[in-house]
């Protein structure tokens, strides 16, 4: 097994993170998804609540 020094280990891990690609966007869109979601459950449970009057 090589050993490979600490400045050399942290280069190459800031080089791949620049180069991970659309991790940016795509944690964006779940979230907006989940939200939607979340939204839109809530806008059609609301109209099934029952009015006790």
């Amino acid at each position: 097994m090589e050993h490979t020094p600490h400045t050399a280990w942290l280069a190459e891990a800031a080089t791949a993170a620049e180069q991970q690609g659309p991790g940016n966007l795509l944690r964006i869109v779940l979230i907006v998804m989940v939200l939607g979601c979340v939204l839109t459950a809530w806008f059609l449970l609301r109209g099934y609540k029952r009015k006790d009057d």
